[in-house]
């Protein structure tokens, strides 16, 4: 009994004496950190767009003809290569140099001008904008004198106007039966805007066409002077029209639209210029002399961006590289007679061949109007 009792005893001191004293000391588990917060990764940036710019003639946007057709071309880069357009339209003519100016300034990798008229201030804008490519539309560039960093686009625009004439002489005498808007006296005008080479080409183009298969039609032109004024082109047309005239072809821009419009009040037919002017008055445009303004800015842009741009000099392009021809007839087509389309198609391909020589001046022409 009395060794159950010293056992006891002796257990309980063993386990008091832990409890106690005997035992290690537990420290208390470190606070745990909290996680650190997930950062988010930082986002790539945004492929930088690259800034095509262009400075439009006095005619500006919605001329329907070379402004609105270089427009075009830009609206092409954006889609298929992506550029960032920047466009601003020039007022007046001493807008060309800032314009230009800003748009070098602004960031542009290239800038067009779009415009004969602004052949000075490219130049300018080029020799002080050294690290910004330039392009004229209708300019043409001086190897001997131009900075390397401006390109002249050129078209033969001769070839065009040719072919629109084949059309109006054939149609004007030996087809004005075709349609009422015809008439039997042998007489097709021009409305001019301005006397500058580009419109001398098509004018001198023009005229050939219709005598090489019209000797004896008279040929009116009148030089508005202006590229802008409606009112002026509608004025020009009437008298023509008043004088027998019963197609009208335009080289005019924004102030031909006023010839297709009287041509289109009088009950005459008209042909545009530049672009497809179809849609202008569908009933009255037989068809366009046109140049690839879209086609030529959009491979300029290529050019810039791919690193093949070639400056210092001029470029031309002409019906072997497709950018000079006519529309289609659209809405005449079924009136248009095939041996005309037959005519239209043999003069291409002689054209393409080289077996006809298209003046490019009314001298060479011999237009004496």
């Amino acid at each position: 009994m009395k060794k159950l009792v010293l056992f006891t005893l002796i257990l309980f001191l063993s386990v008091a004496f832990m409890f106690a004293g005997g035992a290690k000391e537990t420290k208390p588990a470190a606070e745990a950190k909290p996680a650190a917060e997930a950062k988010p990764e930082a986002a790539k940036p945004a492929a930088e767009k690259i800034l095509i710019g262009m400075a439009t003639d006095v005619g500006g946007l919605g001329d329907k003809s070379f402004n609105d057709g270089a427009y075009q071309g830009i609206l092409k880069g954006q889609k298929e290569k992506g550029i960032e357009p920047r466009v601003v339209e020039s007022k007046q003519m001493t807008d060309y140099v800032p314009n230009l100016t800003g748009l070098a300034e602004d960031g542009s990798k290239l800038v067009f001008a779009v415009g004969f008229l602004m052949a000075e201030a490219i130049m300018e804008a080029a020799k002080n904008n050294p690290n910004t490519y330039f392009a004229g539309i209708d300019i043409f560039i001086d190897p001997s004198s131009a900075p390397k960093n401006v390109v002249g686009i050129l078209y033969k625009e001769h070839e065009s106007g040719y072919l629109a004439g084949v059309v109006a002489g054939l149609l004007t005498k030996d087809y004005y039966k075709a349609s009422p808007r015809l008439n039997d006296k042998n007489v097709v005008g021009m409305v001019l805007g301005m006397d500058i080479p580009p419109v001398e080409r098509f004018q001198a183009g023009f005229y050939a066409g219709v005598k090489a298969v019209n000797p004896t039609c008279e040929v009116l032109s009148v030089v508005t002077g202006s590229f802008t004024d409606q009112a002026k082109g509608k004025e020009a047309a009437i008298a023509m029209i008043d004088k027998g005239a019963d197609i009208i072809f335009q080289i005019a821009g924004l102030t031909g639209l006023g010839a297709i419009n009287a041509a289109q009040e009088k009950g005459v037919c008209a042909i545009g210029v530049d672009v497809d002017q179809y849609a202008v008055a569908p009933d009255t445009v037989i068809t366009s002399a046109v140049k690839g303004i879209v086609n030529s800015v959009f491979l300029t842009i290529g050019d810039a961006l791919g690193g093949t741009f070639k400056g210092g000099t001029s470029r031309e392009f002409g019906i072997n590289e497709d950018s000079t021809g006519i529309a289609p007839f659209h809405n005449f087509d079924s009136v248009i007679p095939q041996a005309v389309k037959d005519k239209v198609n043999q003069t291409i391909s002689d054209m393409k061949a080289g077996k006809i020589k298209i003046p490019a001046t009314r001298a060479e022409a011999g237009y004496k109007g």
